[in-house]
């Protein structure tokens, strides 16, 4: 009776070592099943096809992620709103139907932090801003973007300064007295448009060039490099260099789509994204004296602000940091914090 009690034990205790290797062998097939299929990583963004931006993707996103993957992942790139407007590619990166995007800061009306690096006159060349947004205070202000939107941020790349381009020279506080400007449909924008003096038009970026064409606006703010590479310049004669606000971009994931990736997919997307994120930064530094003289032999004039206009630009949008630092109780240490980083 006890050789057959002893029996039964060993043999039960045999079943079990062989199905637990069996089970860990599937779940280890499983997992290198997981890590050999092929994914596809739709990009989308907003800029032209020659932009620093879509750039720096071909050359280092896609090649990074494609080769340092083996093929497991495949990335698409959608350039100049070819998945929709700021808002909608955005929108579908929330809700998994695009795996990534590049937007601006669209995401600040609803997570005000996000809106931080756009405030006015706040940064005093890249260096600065490379050093703030890649650094604690760039992660502090990205921090409530997955919990919120269901998105992922990957790395901070640049849009550059934004500079007024008109039809007409703005060389005084005078000349934005009635001036139709296009501005994106944020807030923060829209009032220091108006604090300007302009008359401010709300309107996605896929639509600026008819609009300025058909005489719909006198204006817009944006990069020079954004000028150039949209076309923009076919429809404009003046811009001035007024550097009011700096607008990045953010490499975004989908929460869900991220977490279904294996931990080294996860560390080739992510190296991969700040890696192109730093190359554009460099592209859209260097290529400002580059944009510039093309945009002026295609008959631009510029605008140097003097001193004296450059203050009284910033007095007049001063009113918005008072109503940022009422509003919110971390805004005026944050913002105290990222100027002394210029120092």
């Amino acid at each position: 009776m006890k050789k057959s009690i002893s029996f039964i034990l060993l043999f039960s205790v045999l079943l079990f070592a062989f199905l637990s290797g069996c089970g860990a062998e599937k779940q280890s097939g499983q997992e290198n099943e997981k890590s050999r299929e092929s994914k596809v990583i739709k990009v989308a963004n907003y800029f032209a096809e020659d932009h620093p931006q879509n750039v720096a993707l071909r050359e280092k996103f896609k090649k990074i992620v494609e080769e340092k993957s083996g093929g497991t992942l495949k990335v698409q790139i959608y350039a100049n709103s070819t998945l929709g407007a700021e808002k909608e590619f955005y929108d579908g990166v929330r809700n998994g139907t695009i795996e990534m995007g590049i937007p601006g800061l669209i995401m600040q009306n609803d997570i005000p932090k996000m809106g931080v690096p756009e405030w006015p006159f706040l940064f005093k060349d890249f260096e600065h801003v490379k050093k703030v947004l890649n650094g604690p205070i760039g992660k502090e202000i990205a921090a409530d973007l997955e919990k919120k939107h269901g998105v992922h941020p990957l790395a901070w790349s640049a849009n550059g300064f934004r500079m007024f381009s008109a039809n007409k020279t703005i060389d005084s506080m005078d000349d934005f007295k009635g001036l139709r400007i296009r501005m994106p449909n944020i807030p923060n924008y829209i009032t220091i448009g108006k604090l300007l003096g302009a008359n401010v038009t709300p309107m996605p970026i896929s639509e600026v060039f008819t609009a300025l064409e058909q005489k719909v606006v006198d204006g817009q703010d944006n990069p020079i490099a954004t000028l150039r590479a949209s076309g923009w310049y076919e429809v404009q004669s003046n811009v001035l260099e007024s550097k009011h606000m700096f607008s990045p971009n953010i490499y975004i994931i989908n929460s869900k789509f991220w977490h279904s990736l294996t931990p080294e997919q996860q560390k080739i997307i992510e190296e991969a994204a700040k890696e192109s994120a730093n190359y554009e930064f460099e592209l859209m530094e260097k290529s400002y004296e580059e944009d510039k003289k093309f945009l002026e032999q295609h008959g631009i004039k510029f605008t140097t602000p003097s001193p004296e206009f450059t203050k009284q630009m910033q007095e007049a949008v001063q009113p918005l940091y008072d109503e940022l630092f009422k509003k919110y109780d971390w805004a005026k240490d944050l913002y105290e914090r990222i100027k002394a980083e210029a120092k």
